[in-house]
């Protein structure tokens, strides 16, 4: 079984330790955000900072030696697709921040690609600023055929807001979580939510003697004849039914049949407490991101919600399976790994994420 926490550069770590094929979900959210100062993170264990490791991870978006040997990188790669995507990026918008952040990304991804199951996924975690460009370098490596979502995570519901200073934009709320597949064979495993009281109470009308809540449902074979449905009568209605005679049959008797009145056509009870709630949409407006009194804050800025990991991991990565994740940061991915009885490997750059 794998646990295991590495310290150091993902790109040298994937490289060394990780053979092709091993990973089933992978996970990532690397950081991305200049106004952010993260020093507050290279504390040393004794209270110092760590100078180098401030300076190692300063200097890693911004275009500079280092940038340019990643180009070189993705390059020697011979991934002739995401090397033309990266260099049209690199000649259109010029050699800065976002150009740094793309490249070093870009030979992670390929790192990240080959590590990955044929079953596996990704999913990386960004913001809005950069995900159009990620979405076009993901596009190279993982092929557009691969891309599952884009799902869009709301991150606030209350935002003070900044047109006080004059801001002339709307506030941004929401993350972005790219979701791709390494083949068409993906594991997956669709989440619910609970229904609604609102839904519950306009979709689940009816109630039982015995108290459980149902709605009823057509039995009609929809297409008719033409698509081979069976036509017979029913409690003196005859139709295409969904179902055969003995089908049928066994509904009415187990009391699954509802006719409101002599005429109308029977209807079939499902009921409330047999439905799985409603499946989650690429629209993520129900998990709570952390705030100040959060039980579960660790003081990391960019800390993100156990309840978040929970979902991505129930729902791509087999039980059992290895989950990886190349910024781990504070651990919440390991933590939910854990919690859900997956295989988990870490690797982050600082040794205050580590420790």
């Amino acid at each position: 079984h794998m646990y295991k926490l590495f310290f150091g550069d993902n790109l040298e770590i994937l490289k060394e330790h990780f053979e092709e094929n091993t990973v089933d979900l992978i996970y990532l959210d690397p950081p991305f955000n200049s106004k952010t100062n993260y020093n507050v993170l290279f504390k040393a264990p004794s209270g110092a900072d760590s100078q180098a490791q401030i300076e190692a991870f300063d200097d890693t978006w911004h275009w500079n030696a280092s940038a340019e040997q990643a180009f070189d990188q993705v390059m020697e790669y011979g991934h002739t697709a995401a090397f033309d995507m990266l260099s049209s990026i690199r000649s259109s918008l010029g050699e800065n921040d976002m150009t740094a952040y793309l490249t070093m990304m870009a030979v992670r991804q390929l790192e990240l690609h080959r590590v990955l199951k044929d079953t596996g996924s990704i999913f990386l975690h960004c913001d809005s600023s950069a995900v159009h460009y990620l979405k076009i370098i993901m596009d190279s490596i993982f092929g557009p055929q691969n891309y599952r979502n884009d799902l869009i995570w709301k991150r606030a519901n209350t935002v003070k807001g900044n047109f006080g200073q004059g801001q002339k934009s709307f506030d941004r709320n929401t993350d972005n979580i790219l979701f791709y597949s390494k083949s068409e064979n993906n594991t997956f495993c669709q989440p619910f939510k609970p229904y609604s009281a609102d839904y519950i109470e306009k979709s689940y009308r009816h109630v039982d003697e015995d108290g459980r809540r149902y709605q009823s449902i057509s039995m009609t074979g929809p297409g008719g004849k033409a698509k081979g449905n069976p036509y017979y009568e029913v409690m003196g209605v005859s139709r295409y039914w969904r179902y055969s005679e003995e089908k049928m049959q066994e509904l009415i008797e187990s009391g699954m049949v509802v006719q409101t009145k002599v005429g109308n056509v029977p209807r079939k009870k499902q009921y409330l407490d047999g439905g799985k709630g409603v499946p989650v949409q690429s629209l993520w407006d129900d998990v709570e991101a952390l705030h100040s009194q959060s039980a579960e804050r660790l003081g990391y800025p960019t800390q993100k919600p156990l309840a978040l990991l929970e979902r991505i991991i129930e729902s791509a990565a087999p039980e059992g399976g290895v989950v990886l994740d190349p910024f781990c940061g504070c651990g919440t991915a390991i933590h939910a790994a854990q919690t859900l009885g997956r295989q988990w490997i870490g690797i982050d750059i600082t040794h205050l994420a580590i420790t």
